[in-house]
């Protein structure tokens, strides 16, 4: 007799199995939302799909008559401008710096105490003096995901640099490999993979950051939008704006994933990404 621990899914059972779940949320949701609209059609807290669909049809498709703006469109663009440019130069950074801590022992000694005290920093505790020394503007909101996400990166490429085998660096050096071609021949096109995979699962933190930042101080973006309208209990329009980040930030771990899959095969035969 098979155990359960030895039974394996198929992909047609397992997507099934992935969309029962999320059919039985949104049965609960549309239950739930019924009652309360036949007991009270005024009730804003559990709005119906056409009520959604009716506010989405006006943030998306319908030009705001102060602005002229499609505002749905044009919050996603600001939000997504923002965590573009935060998410890219944290991984950058965190990719030199965990690169040079992870291979050059003088660099580790020097930087892995800062870098620890970094990541244990709470970032939001430091909204306020980012809004301080770099304003209001979007270079604030940048740096805060910057702070956030790239000591994570930093420290997760550190590991995996300390922990490739010392032979490969030994062989290197042996046909004649100087420090640069180690670190940039022979280290970082094993890294690269990693950092995809540091960058997929720092998205959540970094759209937490963003939302904050946001929510404080912005005219414009998905953050913005949802603290803005909560003042009128409009679950019409905050439903469909999480819906749609959680939306987001799921196409964009796919397409990273989809990224790692087609530039490092060889990292990927014989494990799930």
């Amino acid at each position: 007799m098979k155990r359960l621990v030895n039974l394996s899914p198929s992909r047609p059972w397992a997507l099934l199995l992935g969309l029962i779940p999320l059919a039985l949320v949104l049965a609960l949701y549309l239950a739930g939302s019924d009652a309360r609209l036949t007991e009270n059609p005024n009730d804003k807290l559990l709005p119906s799909l056409e009520q959604m669909s009716s506010a989405l049809d006006r943030m998306a498709l319908q030009p705001s008559k102060r602005s002229g703006e499609y505002l749905f469109w044009t919050d996603t663009a600001a939000s997504l401008q923002r965590l573009g440019l935060g998410i890219g130069i944290a991984a950058i950074i965190g990719l030199l710096i965990g690169l040079l801590t992870g291979a050059l022992p003088a660099v580790n000694v020097a930087l892995s105490p800062l870098l620890t005290v970094f990541s244990l920093v709470p970032p939001l505790a430091l909204l306020p003096i980012l809004f301080i020394v770099f304003g209001l503007d979007e270079l604030s909101k940048v740096v805060l995901i910057v702070i956030g996400v790239a000591p994570f990166i930093a420290r997760d490429l550190q590991k995996h640099t300390l922990e490739m085998p010392r032979e490969q660096l030994v062989k290197a050096q042996t046909l004649g490999a100087n420090s640069m071609q180690i670190l940039f021949r022979v280290l970082l096109p094993q890294i690269m993979p990693r950092l995809i995979d540091a960058v997929r699962l720092s998205l959540g933190t970094g759209w937490l950051f963003l939302i904050a930042a946001e929510a404080i101080a912005a005219t414009d973006g998905l953050g913005y939008r949802i603290f803005l309208v909560r003042r009128y209990l409009s679950m019409d329009v905050i439903i469909p704006y999480v819906a749609w980040i959680t939306l987001l930030a799921f196409l964009l771990d796919m397409a990273l994933a989809w990224l790692s899959r087609r530039l490092y095969p060889w990292h990927h035969k014989g494990a799930a990404s």
